[in-house]
């Protein structure tokens, strides 16, 4: 059996913030001013930004696809459509980055619709599962390959993320709660570089045991009649150790896993108040990645650690 690392929605997500910047980077051919315009959300449809928008995702959507299936699966044999259970391995980081992905490309999705004047109601139905359709056709990918097949768990957690966009804009109608992602290089990747990767580019994609996902909190969105600053989050964060492979004792010289909690401070970056809209876009994208700051961590086993700067 083929290891097997469940990095490419990942690698999607930062596809699509890759379009983002080169979006970005192209439009400063335009004055300040012309671009704060072109990026300033409409108030109404404008049906030419929605055609924009929905041919940019369908594309992107098909390139990625079709590189990956190029790139990944066409290097394996084909099966019937089959399913396996690998909600045990990596200790669920996998499934975090599922949901993780999931979640931001779905906010991208709905921002995007919500950029071209589409009522609040397409951006949640048309917008905010695009991540979860997408991830979904890549798990029917997995399906028909036979090093691997369809995982409920994966399913389960790309629904995850999806779900906690839409009700936080049905409930709140903000995202309160937003994950995030952080990394660190660790020793286990020279131990076994041909999974955990021999980069540090392909470490942050494959190194599950540098990986942390946080659930990071705005205070002062549950406490609006508080001092607290509007960017101020608390973040709770997961993270695990001591693996070289999916399974325990798959691997002739695994390690004694543990899995790791933390608690620090974060900020919302969307909440810092500026009227370029350029910014506002920077400050978006950026809002996916968790700040270095103060943490306690605790591991089983160890028990608690702080950390002056954790990222």
């Amino acid at each position: 059996m083929v290891e097997r690392n469940g990095y490419y929605s990942i690698i999607v997500l930062n596809g699509s913030k890759l379009y983002w910047f080169l979006f970005l980077l192209s439009g400063f051919a335009f004055s300040q001013s012309r671009l704060n315009a072109f990026l300033t959300p409409s108030d109404s449809l404008v049906t030419s930004k929605r055609n924009t928008v929905v041919v940019t995702e369908a594309s992107l959507a098909t390139l990625s696809l079709v590189g990956l299936n190029q790139l990944w699966y066409a290097n394996y044999p084909q099966s019937n459509l089959h399913t396996v259970n690998d909600n045990g391995e990596w200790l669920q980081m996998d499934k975090l980055g599922h949901m993780y992905s999931s979640y931001h490309m779905g906010s991208m999705g709905a921002n995007a619709l919500k950029w071209s004047g589409a009522s609040r109601k397409s951006q949640l139905l048309y917008g905010a599962t695009l991540g979860l359709a997408f991830m979904t056709t890549v798990e029917v990918f997995d399906g028909y390959s036979s090093q691997w097949g369809f995982s409920w768990g994966d399913m389960a957690a790309n629904t995850t993320g999806t779900a906690l966009f839409v009700s936080q804009e049905l409930i709140w109608k903000e995202q309160r709660i937003v994950p995030k992602f952080s990394f660190h290089t660790t020793s286990y990747a020279s131990q076994r570089p041909e999974v955990l990767g021999t980069s540090m580019s392909q470490q942050i994609l494959k190194d599950y045991n540098g990986q942390t996902y946080w659930w990071s909190i705005n205070v002062y969105s549950f406490f609006k009649q508080s001092k607290v600053p509007t960017w101020l989050n608390l973040a709770l964060g997961y993270g695990a150790d001591g693996m070289l492979s999916g399974n325990a004792n798959s691997y002739p010289s695994d390690m004694p896993r543990s899995r790791q909690f933390y608690l620090s401070l974060d900020a919302d970056l969307t909440k810092i108040k500026t009227k370029s809209h350029f910014l506002k876009t920077i400050f978006y994208l950026f809002n996916t990645i968790k700040i270095p700051a103060p943490s306690v961590e605790y591991k089983g086993g160890t028990g608690f650690k702080f950390h002056s700067i954790y990222f």
